[in-house]
């Protein structure tokens, strides 16, 4: 006996797709472990100035749980917080939920077959519980795990220091000398707010970003109203936007051999819109990227570029030698005194979350660290060999289009089809086969030599797209219409079940 029939790390919008599917299958003895204190993943965690997502809110959202009354084109934070619990609740998920509660390593009894998962209270009492699973599922989603900055003296600095994705509400930022470090698409959403507070104001630069216009308004209460009454307007508004999101922005990057054009004009749309807002043209030049579009993720703004035309804001592209107690102090010598430090640094993918904590498969294989050494790859950015029972829902070659409920929805079809299988065959344990996995890393390495990240330019680009061993391997190189194609395709021989 085990103590649950599956195990799912992660109670955010990937997790609770997971447990919906389950759910939908029969499955009711599930345990959705969330290290937080409460639901919503990243939705939950990051609550910083500006948080806004940067795909349109009628994409990102499930297709099969449309919200109609969003109040914003581009969702806000609280609002997409709200969804997440508008889901749990809808689904009776939170009664699987426990918080609070990380998850340390799981190991496949192969005498037993089933996962055990070790857990620990993340207050830190030191106790650690030990549960059995016949299945284990990871969501513990992409950016998870905040990275630090690896600069000399970052932890003698004297004053505040927040990192966005620990944001504290209780500071107070006016009338403070403050330093952002990163201009990632975070950073993007941020500077903005903190510049209406700042007595003074440096962004420290290391990587410039494409910014494109953000196309963002309320919407009416009156397309809402259309929107609930007329469920079919949502969905066609969904389908113009995923086309554009896969035209413009997917297409130029994945299929940038074919399409370079889309990525030329996509890049010439970004440099048009900072020539219109940043009037300096050394701040333009500093803020131009030298990669091609795409190698690092591009977002969205209307507000990002101006705030460099105020005279309290600073943008310093000199490299930083040290952190003193006081100051940031650059490779030429300028100290720059601040009282505020504010890490938008992003998020550590690949030195701790591929996978986020242990797991041990067959014979002692260690997931992460066969990644690292022999290559990242999962079958359909799903499953790998060697590890029976197991669903990885933050893999390699699994992120498809720009939206990651499209990731999501496709996942959770396979999910249906695999645990589906197990039910006609009357089998408990099902485990991809190598050379299914081996055949489909070898289409997409094929595929990838479309891609920008193999064509273009992007030795400058420092994005989380690569590993520390240079290859570019989260996102799918191919559109979110083929990612759902081979989901209803691949062969259920792929898999051996038992």
């Amino acid at each position: 006996m085990t103590d649950h029939d599956v195990i799912i790390i992660g109670a955010g919008f990937g997790g609770m797709g997971a447990a919906i599917t389950l759910r939908k299958l029969g499955y009711e003895d599930l345990l959705i472990v969330e290290r937080e204190d409460d639901l919503g993943g990243t939705w939950h965690v990051n609550h910083y100035p500006g948080l806004a997502v940067d795909i349109a809110s009628v994409t990102y959202s499930y297709s099969f749980e449309p919200n109609p009354y969003w109040k914003n084109w581009f969702a806000r934070g609280s609002e997409l917080k709200q969804y997440a619990e508008h889901v749990a609740e809808k689904y009776d998920l939170r009664r699987h939920m426990v918080f609070g509660v990380s998850a340390e390593g799981a190991r496949w009894d192969d005498d037993e077959q089933h996962w055990v998962v070790t857990t620990s209270l993340v207050a830190g009492t030191g106790t650690t519980t030990v549960r059995t699973a016949r299945y284990l599922m990871t969501a513990t989603g992409f950016l998870s795990q905040p990275k630090l900055p690896d600069i000399e003296g970052v932890d003698d600095f004297a004053g505040t220091v927040i990192h966005t994705a620990k944001w504290d509400d209780s500071v107070d930022l006016g009338g403070k000398r403050i330093a952002v470090i990163g201009t990632g698409a975070t950073a993007v959403q941020l500077i903005p707010q903190i510049a209406k507070h700042a007595a003074a104001l440096t962004v420290f630069q290391r990587t410039p970003i494409w910014v494109t216009p953000k196309n963002d308004f309320k919407i009416p209460r009156p397309v809402q109203t259309l929107f609930a009454t007329q469920p079919w307007t949502q969905r066609a508004a969904r389908a113009v936007n995923g086309a554009w999101l896969e035209g413009m922005m997917v297409t130029a990057v994945l299929h940038y051999k074919q399409a370079k054009f889309l990525n030329n004009g996509a890049a010439a749309l970004a440099k048009a819109h900072l020539r219109r807002q940043v009037t300096d043209p050394e701040t333009r030049r500093k803020l131009t990227p030298d990669y091609s579009f795409g190698c690092k993720r591009p977002t969205f703004s209307n507000n990002y570029y101006p705030t460099f035309n105020e005279d309290h804001v600073t943008l310093e592209t000199t490299p930083i030698a040290k952190i003193t107690a006081t100051d940031i102090v650059t490779a030429d010598g300028t100290s720059t005194p601040i009282d505020v430090l504010v890490l938008a640094t992003g998020f550590n993918l690949w030195d701790s979350n591929f996978p986020a904590f242990e797991i041990i498969g067959r014979e002692g294989r260690n997931l992460g660290k066969s990644w690292r050494q022999s290559g990242y790859h999962a079958f359909e950015g799903v499953t790998v060999p060697g590890f029976p029972n197991f669903i990885s829902l933050n893999s390699p070659y699994s992120y498809s289009g720009l939206s990651y409920f499209m990731t999501i929805e496709v996942q959770m079809r396979h999910l249906e089809r695999v645990f589906g299988a197990l039910r006609d065959q009357d089998a408990s344990t099902f485990e991809v086969t190598p050379q299914a996995d081996a055949e489909f890393l070898e289409q997409m390495l094929e595929r990838m030599d479309d891609t920008v990240f193999a064509q273009g330019s992007c030795g400058t680009a420092r994005s989380y797209y690569y590993t520390n061993e240079g290859d570019a391997v989260l996102l799918r190189p191919t559109s979110s219409g083929s990612a759902r194609k081979a989901v209803e395709s691949f062969p259920l021989e792929d898999y051996t079940f038992s």
